[in-house]
């Protein structure tokens, strides 16, 4: 049953990949580009997948070109405005801590709906110092998970705080509250998502590692195991490579 429950997840995780490759196509090419040569980028970028499942996920995330019948002019596309410059460059280890952050927001499906879980790592210690699991993935899930870490952290002017380019990332609100903490926003690259591939790494860990060995039957359990995955077991036990072999809070603790 875990095996079974292991490769549904695996499918998903998938999917969204493909789909968030199709979305940063769809604004690389300036919305001129439909499912058929869009599926012709995917095949180019190793992703083999067809007109049909490409023209499938536009319609679902409501999205047509400019030659499409039906097309509809915007002035701006939203997959390119407020776009910061990747000031984190792939520095992956922060000199102390609170310097670096790194955020981002991963899926998770319990009884056919879908959650959305937003974390936010400090880079020195891998530490998960802001989270938070929702039914709805909009600006307040990144802001809220960014409330924790500011409330819990001792935030210095600087900090750099990278994400994805993902809508709720790109929200003004979202983008207002770190400057208002004299933070500086920072993005990957366009469809570039190994700019953030410790965040990515945490969410194959955590899913791995709970999401697939749990048979979770409610909302409520997925909010418990998440506490304890993060709060008691990743944040305080499990052994880093990136950190000699020890734990985030043991990592603190020897450099404090």
């Amino acid at each position: 049953m875990v095996k079974k429950q292991r490769h549904v997840y695996t499918q998903e995780f998938r999917r969204e990949r493909v789909e968030n490759k199709v979305i940063d196509l769809f604004g690389e090419f300036k919305a001129r580009y439909g499912a058929p040569r869009l599926a012709l980028e995917l095949k180019a970028a190793g992703l083999p997948y067809s007109k049909n499942f490409v023209a499938n996920i536009m319609r679902l995330r409501g999205i047509r070109a400019r030659n499409g019948k039906g097309f509809h002019y915007r002035p701006a596309s939203p997959t390119m405005i407020n776009v910061e410059d990747n000031l984190l460059r792939r520095r992956f280890r922060a000199e102390g801590p609170s310097q670096e952050w790194v955020m981002d927001i991963t899926y998770i499906r319990v009884n056919g709906r879908w959650l959305y879980l937003a974390t936010v790592m400090d880079l020195y210690s891998r530490t998960i110092v802001g989270w938070k699991l929702d039914t709805s993935m909009t600006e307040k899930l990144a802001m809220d998970a960014l409330s924790m870490a500011f409330a819990t952290r001792d935030v210095q002017p600087g900090l750099i705080i990278h994400s994805d380019r993902g809508v709720q990332f790109r929200s003004v609100k979202y983008l207002d509250m770190i400057r208002s903490r004299d933070c500086l926003p920072s993005m990957s690259r366009h469809g570039n998502w190994w700019d953030n591939a410790v965040m990515e790494l945490f969410y194959s860990r955590l899913k791995v590692e709970l999401i697939y060995a749990e048979q979770f039957g409610s909302i409520e359990a997925v909010q418990s195991g998440t506490f304890e995955y993060i709060e008691i077991f990743y944040n305080c036990k499990r052994r880093h490579s990136a950190l000699g072999n020890i734990g985030p809070a043991e990592f603190e603790r020897r450099c404090a």
